[in-house]
């Protein structure tokens, strides 16, 4: 239980630092083609995780 809780405060940990950096090359500071992909990918495993959570996996 504690093992879940930490990866998922670390996952939206990832997200909200893959967020800060897309911020970041809105403002053009850092290269955009870098930091939107990051951003996609972070949010990917995020809901990735969250669904495999929630899987039925039978009786």
């Amino acid at each position: 239980m504690l093992k879940s809780k930490v990866i998922l405060f670390l996952i939206i940990l990832a997200v909200t630092a893959a967020f800060i950096l897309n911020i970041l090359g809105l403002m053009k500071m850092l290269p955009l083609i870098i930091t939107s992909p990051l951003l996609f990918v972070a949010l990917l495993i995020l809901v990735l995780y969250i669904n495999e959570r929630r899987r039925f996996k039978g009786f």
